[in-house]
């Protein structure tokens, strides 16, 4: 692919219609209603200029005037902080530690899944699936603790899960095991004007 930096705007995401890291920074963006181009890249045929940015050659990678961050932890984090209306991190020291450390675990636990499945054309192993299905039906009882996922504000660590819900079907998760509050929240979420503008043409494929 030809260099793009000539098309760039002030602030510019490299993306990928499919890739569940990029749609966590897409949500952040849309629930921000920040301005940006989104660049939807080919994971197998990246822009020349992409690795000069980004030295893993990865999506999702933003660029804001100079600055060029990748890590979605590290891009949805800064767009929180560059960005800070409406707020989607805790202001405490302690609700923010809580809020971090159940996105290390969403992390570890769901996006692990997740990217092996997008590594694979969403064909995910059946141990694979257990695993998520079995990570989501214990954790069934947080969901249903407050409107969003351990806090009554719609946080950065919503914008991580949905991205993952979204996608249960096509990694051969049945909606009908999926547990009650899982479900709820899940349709109470997807229906957020944010989540439905974050979505690609390629995602809104996945649920038909």
């Amino acid at each position: 692919m030809a260099l793009i930096a000539a098309r760039r705007s002030v602030m510019t995401l490299f993306s990928a219609p499919l890739c569940v890291q990029s749609h966590r920074v897409r949500i952040v963006l849309a629930e921000k209603d920040i301005t940006v181009d989104v660049i939807n890249i080919d994971p197998d045929d990246k822009p020349e200029d992409l690795s000069d940015l980004n030295p893993y050659n990865s999506v999702p990678t933003l660029v804001d005037r100079d600055l060029a961050l990748y890590g979605p932890q590290v891009i949805t984090e800064y767009l929180d902080e560059r960005f800070p209306h409406p707020p989607l991190m805790p202001v405490d020291p302690v609700s923010r530690a809580a809020a971090r450390l159940a996105l290390y675990r969403i992390e570890r636990d769901w996006y692990s899944v997740a990217e092996e499945a997008e590594a694979n054309g969403f064909k995910l192993p059946a141990k694979s699936r257990k695993i998520l299905l079995e990570s989501l039906v214990a954790s069934a009882d947080i969901f249903a603790l407050k409107p969003y996922f351990l806090s009554d504000e719609f946080s950065l660590v919503d914008c991580a899960i949905l991205p993952i819900l979204w996608r249960l079907p096509a990694y051969g998760i049945a909606p009908n095991s999926v547990p009650k509050p899982v479900a709820a929240y899940a349709k109470r979420l997807f229906a957020r004007p944010s989540f439905k503008h974050s979505l690609t043409d390629a995602e809104r494929e996945l649920r038909p």
